[in-house]
């Protein structure tokens, strides 16, 4: 016998969602995954922070999924959409519920570890002598970054950033391995009281905010008993960017209602089959409506699987 859940689910809205485009609104849109397949786009909708879908599905899950999952992005014409947040519902939730949720869910930012990927090329190194010396930072190339636009790839550029002073390579269009080979120069803080370099790699943007692809920071104090460090840096979620934004992110307007479902083999089925078909060979000389007949009647294209299956579940 074979199990499977069937998932009623109504997107309804959105409230006090962040702003993503530079016009100071987004146009939202909500994606549902089961796990880590995507089943469900909502439609778009445009400039506003408070969208309204009220759009209503419903899927038949394997029993053995974990959770489902609601991503609320902005839709982008030029770059890659931007995610705004997500709703992950564990499975138990749904099954400790089994009349349903009907709730505002808060929305919590992606796991940058998901969003961050790639390496950069970079030499560090402590330069000149007595009290003017200089932190040089040669920016080499990167691999393997994360792809943020609408044609597959990224158009990178890299920031480097000391002692309240910064400074940007050139972009890079359409590049997941930009090379740079850029070098910048700033003065050493000979007090000790700026202790860290960081380097951060950005995706530009024409239209909407710059997308971050992730960052590496080095320990000046370190730094300054081997005078020089090269090689390649794994790139790194910006954890404090997270927490800074991770209250104002809105939340989602959900109802969900799980409902666990047994297939038997289908001999259990032959019965109502052979009911059925004798239905459709039954000519009806007395004007009366086979079962068939009565069913199409009564019923319309949206609800007619909903009334074959409470029939099956009558006739068992």
């Amino acid at each position: 016998m074979a199990k499977r859940s069937s998932l009623f689910l109504r997107i309804i809205e959105g409230k006090k969602l962040p702003a993503k485009d530079l016009t100071g609104s987004s146009d939202p849109y909500c994606i549902v995954r089961i796990d880590n397949e995507t089943i469900i786009r909502t439609a778009t909708i445009w400039k506003t922070l408070s969208p309204f879908w009220g759009e209503e599905y419903n899927v038949h899950l394997p029993s053995t999924f974990h959770s489902i999952s609601f991503y609320v992005m902005d839709e982008d014409a030029i770059s890659r959409d931007d995610v705004i947040g997500k709703v992950t519902i564990a499975k138990d939730v749904l099954r400790a519920n089994p009349k349903g949720v009907d709730s505002w869910m808060c929305l919590s930012e992606i796991d940058p570890d998901e969003e961050v990927q790639g390496e950069i090329h970079l030499q560090i190194e402590i330069c000149g002598d007595g009290s003017m010396r200089q932190l040089r930072c040669h920016v080499f190339e990167a691999r393997n970054l994360a792809r943020r636009d609408l044609n597959g790839a990224s158009d990178p550029f890299v920031r480097v950033q000391y002692n309240g002073k910064t400074q940007e390579t050139s972009v890079v269009k359409r590049s997941c391995y930009p090379r740079w080979n850029e070098v910048f120069e700033f003065v050493l803080d000979e007090t000790g009281t700026e202790n860290a370099l960081h380097v951060e790699v950005w995706d530009w943007d024409l239209v909407s905010k710059n997308d971050f692809l992730g960052k590496v920071a080095f320990n000046i104090n370190k730094l300054l008993a081997i005078q020089q460090k090269e090689g390649w840096f794994m790139l790194l979620p910006d954890t404090a960017r997270r927490s800074e934004t991770e209250e104002n992110l809105g939340s989602l307007r959900l109802q969900l209602r799980l409902r666990d479902e047994s297939v038997l083999p289908s001999s259990y089925y032959q019965p109502l089959t052979e009911l059925l078909f004798q239905s459709v060979k039954t000519t009806n000389n007395d004007g009366k409506w086979n079962l068939l007949a009565l069913i199409d009647e009564v019923s319309t294209a949206e609800n007619r699987q909903e009334v074959a299956t409470n029939l099956v579940k009558l006739f068992l």
